[in-house]
């Protein structure tokens, strides 16, 4: 009876800590986004859509700003997202237990890890430097590199949860390996690779150090991806640090459309990765 106590007491005591850890990241989280609410819809109109980054104390909005994240991360999604894919599918159906395929898992765990400044340094050096000049290729590179790891990542967890008796009775059939994987494995984790794309994609559009070394700004519309382009996370930090109240009032609402449009694609993953019930 005393070890039955102490250990109910030992329960007890984890799941106040628990409950109090958790209630503490939910307060944390309701504060900021009531914050970013409360000072950046003030500043949602229709001009922030139709109108390009106003110098001080003109009107304006961010249409070029977003106009260049959605490009850049766009982009950024098609180059890293495919390498992702094709890593993860033959580290989980190729190469399971070899040595390539744990070295690759650990630098991939240490790029997701990475601090997103140092990768837009990384690639400051290799083409901005080079080249001469920023560059939206530059940010559009960068920004594969923090996509990759997520995608590699994701890829490989969800073609080990495919059950291998699905593989063999493909393979059964005559099937060779590569449409195995193509019409089996992939259909079958089809709404996982999907959740971890969209991860990505949430997970680099906010990302500010990468395009200071590499895309920088522009405060005019530009579709030149060889020149300098604008973008949201940047203007926010460059509006932000600003002195002038119109520029501050744009960088809370860039804010605030950044932190819908993640956690729109949060929603919109774990409702994909979402079980569904077949009814009879």
């Amino acid at each position: 009876m005393a070890l039955y106590a102490r250990r109910r007491r030992f329960n007890r005591v984890a799941m106040l800590l628990s409950f109090s850890s958790a209630a503490a990241g939910m307060v944390a989280l309701a504060w900021i986004l009531a914050t970013l609410f409360l000072k950046g819809a003030a500043g949602v109109s229709l001009s922030v859509f139709t109108h390009m980054t106003p110098p001080p104390g003109s009107a304006g909005g961010l249409l070029n700003a977003m106009y260049g994240s959605l490009v850049q991360t766009l982009i950024a999604t098609l180059i890293g997202t495919p390498v992702g894919i094709l890593a993860g599918t033959y580290m989980a159906e190729y190469g399971r237990n070899t040595k390539l395929t744990s070295v690759v898992r650990f630098i991939n765990d240490v790029l997701l890890s990475a601090p997103s400044i140092v990768v837009g340094l990384f690639v400051y050096e290799i083409m901005v430097q080079p080249m001469g000049h920023f560059s939206a290729w530059a940010g559009c590179v960068a920004l594969s590199i923090l996509v990759l790891p997520v995608v590699v990542r994701t890829t490989e967890d969800m073609l080990l949860l495919v059950p291998d008796s699905l593989r063999e009775a493909a393979s059964a059939l005559g099937a060779p390996r590569w449409l195995v994987i193509q019409q089996v494995c992939y259909r079958a984790a089809r709404a996982g690779l999907i959740t971890g794309t969209l991860l990505a994609i949430a997970r680099v559009s906010g990302e500010t150090a990468p395009l200071l070394f590499t895309s920088l700004n522009n405060q005019f519309w530009s579709t030149n991806m060889n020149a300098p382009m604008a973008n949201l996370p940047v203007v926010i930090f460059q509006f932000a640090l600003s002195p002038y109240p119109d520029w501050q009032r744009l960088a809370w609402t860039g804010a605030l459309l950044i932190t819908l449009t993640v956690l729109a694609l949060n929603v919109f993953a774990r409702t994909i990765a979402r079980p569904r019930s077949s009814g009879h």
